[in-house]
């Protein structure tokens, strides 16, 4: 959950307490800030200059950490993106108080009233991000996309480029957008297809208070340049990972399928939000058709993203391929170098392959080095989500104790029994284990503790 409408400042100290359980920094240290602001305004030299070319963004409208900006061009039947990455290396000094925060902190840390940026604002928005209208150095990397939408790394460079524009979600127009943007983002979802990938994004959550104030949970479907902006970054992490692998090195995003038991419980959530999951689907080909514009669909696509495996890190390994399933595909992350420490890495990695340059010692090393570190930060953004997002449904359902609803069993293991309601986008426990996946139960709320994030509810029937 990223939004949060609180007027009445009602959770304000519940997050508050969400920051000090997991230890969410609020503040750099004086000497991390004090590097940023002489690495801020270093000198930008050795760098190809791009800046004659029309580079835009495409982010969040209030977003001023600026990864990426991009321009397509046509090369006969392909399309070449040329997407130019921030270069967070060229203002961290190996071994430097700015590095050795950044492995500290692993990755910015998101919550739905602020975020613990993994780098000084002096630098993720201001210095090192992608604006418009000023020189900024970073890596262009050029992926050719031919026409069943199969990625491939052309090259790499450091250059200077200039975005000449600042696009948002919220208001893009076609007209804004470069000729072949749309058929860019059809090719890369055609490849997608074709593979069998299963990639469904968690959509975003808002809590938001009403004069009342009575909370509600709502989800905010995806808008379609969102979905077409995400096609270029997994275009470039894909290119990105071929050539990895294909010089057995780097550092790659891998996950599991889900398991037997996964699915099963997956199925009685569908049930639950009333979706029909005919038996002979698979979740790969029923995820494909869901859409985060309807509310049940969007629930669903949360339980996804909440009961499958986790994504993880693995560095290059003889003999093993690094796969990630839903992907259907070997993938890396590359192009958020600004939010996540490993993205750094996997950067320089892609720039010495594409200059002729075999991998440095130094740099193998720093990628068996980074799992544990990226586990460890991952494991705590999990713990703030998942946090946040109790607090919000103990707001939700604050003042409605005594209230019936109906639920669906999803689950029962060591730890009670599982619920999904019906009517709302909650998952709850209940004490004892005498229901069976699949039924069908009414339940009565008994607390809603804001301060506690915990709901409590008992069987009726």
């Amino acid at each position: 959950m990223k939004s949060l409408v609180d007027p009445s400042r009602i959770l304000s100290q519940g997050l508050g307490d969400i920051r000090a359980q997991f230890a969410v920094p609020t503040s750099f240290p004086a000497e991390v800030l004090s590097e940023a602001e002489r690495a801020a305004v270093r000198p930008i030299d050795g760098h190809a200059d791009w800046t004659g070319r029309a580079f835009a963004t495409l982010d969040p409208q209030t977003s001023t950490d600026l990864d990426q900006a991009f321009l397509i061009e046509r090369s006969g039947a392909d399309l070449l993106l040329h997407y130019a990455i921030a270069e967070v290396a060229w203002f961290v000094s190996p071994d430097g108080p700015l590095d050795h925060e950044a492995w500290t902190r692993g990755e910015t840390i998101y919550m739905p009233d602020g975020k613990a940026s993994l780098y000084p604002p002096r630098l993720s928005e201001d210095s090192a991000s992608l604006l418009p209208g000023v020189d900024r150095p970073s890596v262009v990397f050029t992926v050719r996309i031919d026409p069943a939408g199969m990625p491939s790394l052309d090259g790499a460079v450091r250059a200077i480029v200039r975005s000449r524009a600042k696009l948002a979600y919220e208001n893009v127009t076609s007209a804004d957008l470069p000729p072949d943007f749309a058929e860019l983002s059809d090719r890369i979802q055609q490849a997608e297809d074709a593979r069998g990938a299963a990639r469904v994004d968690a959509p975003q959550q808002e809590l938001a208070e009403d004069a009342s104030g009575r909370f509600s949970l709502s989800f905010r479907p995806q808008l379609e340049a969102e979905t077409r902006n995400a096609a270029m970054s997994l275009a470039t992490n894909l290119a990105i990972a071929d050539v990895l692998l294909e010089h057995r090195t780097g550092l790659f995003r891998v996950m599991a399928e889900p398991d037997e038991r996964a699915v099963h419980r997956l199925r009685h959530t569908a049930k639950a939000l009333g979706l029909n999951w005919p038996k002979e689907e698979s979740l790969k080909d029923f995820e494909r058709r869901l859409g985060s514009a309807n509310p049940r669909e969007a629930a669903f696509m949360t339980a996804v993203h909440r009961a499958g495996p986790r994504a993880s890190y693995a560095p290059f390994q003889d003999g093993v391929l690094p796969w990630h399933s839903a992907m259907a595909a070997t993938y890396c992350h590359a192009t958020a170098p600004l939010r996540r420490l490993a993205d750094r890495y996997v950067i320089e990695a892609a720039l010495q392959i594409a200059g002729g340059q075999t991998i440095s010692d130094e740099l193998g090393t720093i990628f068996q080095r980074l799992p544990a570190v990226m586990a460890r930060t991952d494991e705590k953004a999990s713990q703030v989500e998942r946090a946040t997002l109790d607090l919000a449904e103990a707001a939700m359902l604050q003042g409605r104790e005594g209230s019936r609803f109906d639920a669906v069993v999803t689950d029962v293991d060591e730890r009670g029994t599982r619920i999904q309601l019906v009517d709302l986008a909650v998952v709850a426990r209940l004490d004892g284990k005498d229901a069976m996946p699949g039924d069908r139960i009414v339940v009565e709320l008994v607390s809603a503790d804001v301060s506690h994030r915990q709901i409590a509810f008992r069987r009726m029937a």
